[in-house]
C-alpha cells in the first residue's frame, strides 16, 4: 500500500569517549530483539520495549561500565530517540498520540505520549529500592529523559500502584512501548495527512 512506500527502518551510530552505541530500529517489525549493552537488567528492559511495541530493535553498546552504568543507559536513550525520530520522518499518516495502563502483578503504570516534536518528560514514578540487582533504579528516568529529548517526544509516566521495583520498571517499559505502538500506527482514515492543523510536526 502507498502508506508503506517509505520504509521506517534506520540504523544510527554514536561514538564518544564514554560509549559506542549502534541502534537498528524497524517501526514496522514483529517485536524481534537483540540487545547487548553489557547491563543485564537494562537489556531485559529493552527486550520488553521491543516485544511490546512490535518494533524490531537491536542495540549494541560498549560503555564505560567499569565506572558505572550511567553513560551507557543515557547514551542508549539518546541514540534510540534519534532512531525513532528519523524513522518517523515527517510523521505523515500516523495517529500521533498513544496511551496505555499496564498492570504487572502489584505494579500499575499509566503512560500517555505525543510524538509531535516537543520534548517533555513528566515522571511520577518512585521505586521502593535504589537498585534492582546491580541496576540503579534512578537510571530508568535518565533513559526516558534522553529518549524523549532526542525523539521529540512528550511523555507522561505515572505509577498508580507498586511494591516491587522490578515489576515497576518492567511495567513502565512495557506501558511506554504499548503507547508508542499506538502512536506510530497508521490512521486508515487519513493516511496521507500530517496529524496537525499546522501541517507540520
Amino acid at each position: 500500500m502507498e502508506r508503506y512506500a517509505r520504509m521506517r527502518k534506520v540504523s544510527i551510530e554514536r561514538r564518544t569517549n564514554e560509549t559506542e552505541v549502534k541502534v537498528e530500529l524497524n517501526l514496522d517489525g514483529t517485536g524481534s530483539y537483540r540487545n547487548e549493552t553489557g547491563i543485564g537488567f537494562f537489556d531485559h528492559m529493552l527486550d520488553q520495549f521491543a516485544r511490546h511495541s512490535l518494533f524490531d530493535l537491536e542495540a549494541t553498546v560498549k560503555g564505560d561500565i567499569e565506572i558505572d552504568d550511567h553513560h551507557t543507559v543515557e547514551d542508549t536513550g539518546i541514540v534510540l530517540g534519534q532512531a525513532l525520530s528519523t524513522a518517523l520522518g515527517d510523521k505523515r499518516g500516523i495517529r500521533r498520540y498513544g496511551f496505555f495502563n499496564l498492570a504487572m502483578d502489584d505494579a500499575l503504570v499509566a503512560t500517555a505520549l505525543d510524538v509531535g516534536g516537543r520534548s517533555y518528560l513528566a515522571w511520577n514514578v518512585e521505586f521502593p529500592t535504589q537498585k534492582i540487582g546491580s541496576f540503579d533504579t534512578e537510571l530508568a528516568r535518565e533513559f526516558f529523559q534522553s529518549f524523549c529529548a532526542n525523539a521529540g517526544l512528550t511523555l507522561h509516566v505515572r505509577l498508580l500502584n507498586g511494591l516491587n521495583s522490578h515489576h515497576i520498571a518492567e511495567a513502565t517499559f512495557k506501558s511506554v512501548a504499548r503507547s508508542l505502538r499506538a502512536a506510530v500506527a497508521f490512521e486508515p482514515r487519513s493516511p496521507k495527512d500530517i496529524p496537525s492543523t499546522k501541517g507540520a510536526l
